[in-house]
């Protein structure tokens, strides 16, 4: 539908993405570290338009640094029961989660096919890395971190990306790009996909948890659904699609 809708669901789906890092974290949901949180988060993903009113010289950048002070300011109400540590990971989840959201708001905007390219990359890597895993996996990619991926899964679900989705393009063109560069960028983008799943994988392992959430049952939590596209969404920005 667009618009204000795809605001309103980037919004809560990055809220209870942070909650699921403060959850892993072991912070109550309801405090002023979470609060915070949750503000600084939706400071990021709020598109531009949002902000318009704020004066000039106020950046949408400065205000999300005016939450990490906040959490600073924490770590001494709290006397230390709420450490630096603990603002450190907080933060950098805030960045991670909210400029990726930021970034699917972004490629909505402009236009239906620019948001189904991202998300053609991500479940079409996903699904062929499966696939070809399952067939000819032999060599393990990261065992420590995700012991059943394999570089034969990882391989043919990029060559799989890369062959569906530069078919995609070539249907439904994304404008100011050639075919030859929306083909280069694809195989960039599906290799970050890949990159954000196992950074979510290491995440979890570290903190010792199956999955991130509950709130989407038989497949885990928010983060779990949307860690490949946190690293796509950005990455469309940074090779000049968004």
């Amino acid at each position: 539908m667009g618009g204000i809708w795809v605001d309103i669901a980037a919004l809560a789906l990055g809220i209870v993405a942070i909650s699921e890092i403060l959850v892993m974290k072991k912070k109550l949901l309801i405090s002023p570290e979470s609060i915070i949180a949750y503000l600084g988060v939706c400071s990021l993903i709020l598109p531009d338009a949002w902000t318009s009113f704020l004066p000039g010289h106020i950046s949408q950048n400065f205000v999300f640094f005016i939450f990490v002070l906040m959490l600073l300011l924490q770590t001494v109400l709290s006397r230390n029961l709420f450490s630096f540590d603990d603002v450190g990971v907080i933060v950098l989840g805030m960045l991670y989660i909210g400029m990726g959201f930021h970034y699917f708001i972004a490629a909505r905007g402009l236009g239906l096919t620019v948001l189904l390219y991202a998300l053609f990359i991500v479940w079409v890597t996903d699904s062929g890395a499966y696939i070809f895993g399952r067939m000819f996996g032999k060599h393990k990619l990261a065992p420590r971190i995700s012991p059943n991926k394999t570089w034969e899964g990882s391989i043919g679900g990029s060559l799989a990306a890369t062959i569906l989705c530069t078919v995609f393009v070539v249907f439904y063109p994304i404008s100011g790009h050639s075919l030859l560069q929306m083909f280069v960028f694809t195989i960039i983008l599906s290799i970050a996909g890949q990159f954000g799943d196992l950074i979510e994988s290491a995440l979890k392992r570290y903190y010792g948890v199956k999955d991130s959430g509950k709130i989407l049952p038989g497949h885990g939590g928010i983060l779990d659904r949307f860690d490949s596209l946190l690293f796509v969404l950005p990455m469309l920005h940074l090779v000049g699609i968004i």
